[in-house]
């Protein structure tokens, strides 16, 4: 009986040594394969450092210093000058050409959306906003918000509809959510989907009393109710 037992344990130190040895074997088979694959991994693996260190992050610094300029004059609701620079400062589609793969040349997407959705420039600004990628909580919703904006006034009111409702389900906050909110409300309403409306009136008044929206959204729902 008690060889019985033993003997599986056998066994398994048997079959243990049988694949070690055939490890073994293929790592003094394939040294020659395998040290170059180790090799191309060190490779890859310190050019994407020094790219990073040498190449990403001065050019992110310097990105940074520009765009400052290119922001004094968007807060100034200088449009055209943020957008193309003052002749000294470069503007944001100087920066989104020199420093499109940094975090600056995305955040500059952003902003020259915004600058030609204020001149009127529609299509302009739905491209950039098209290309501005963030996880921003309050962003996020301004951009995809903002865009139907664009749409609207290019009058495609189904679009901008569709936009407006992934604008204020993106991401729930006091800020943008009842904006948006209130802004597919209207749609509905105009298009005569009175009670869809409704709906989002009220939804505003019990979850974002507090807002703007929320404070002004009874007239909304009485309009809607007497049509």
């Amino acid at each position: 009986m008690a060889k019985d037992v033993k003997k599986p344990q056998v066994d398994n130190l048997t079959e243990i040594e049988s694949a070690l040895t055939r490890t073994e074997q293929f790592l003094e088979k394939n040294q020659k394969l395998i040290g170059i694959v180790i090799g191309a991994i060190v490779v890859v693996a310190v050019g994407y450092f020094g790219f990073h260190k040498f190449y990403i992050e001065p050019h992110q610094k310097q990105a940074e210093e520009q765009i400052a300029e290119a922001q004094k004059y968007f807060d100034k609701d200088s449009f055209n000058i943020a957008l193309n620079g003052d002749g000294t400062n470069p503007g944001f589609l100087d920066i989104i050409d020199d420093f499109g793969s940094t975090k600056v040349g995305n955040l500059a997407n952003y902003y020259a959306g915004i600058s030609y959705l204020h001149m009127g420039k529609y299509n302009e600004a739905i491209d950039h906003l098209k290309k501005f990628k963030t996880d921003d909580v309050l962003l996020g919703p301004i951009t995809v918000g903002a865009q139907g904006d664009a749409q609207l006034e290019l009058g495609n009111s189904a679009k901008a509809l569709d936009l407006y409702t992934d604008a204020y389900k993106m991401n729930a906050n006091e800020l943008t959510t009842p904006i948006y909110m209130l802004k597919a409300g209207e749609l509905l309403e105009n298009s005569g989907k009175q009670e869809e409306a409704i709906k989002l009136y009220e939804e505003i008044k019990a979850k974002y009393p507090e807002s703007a929206e929320g404070r002004s959204i009874d007239k909304y729902i009485a309009r809607a109710k007497s049509k």
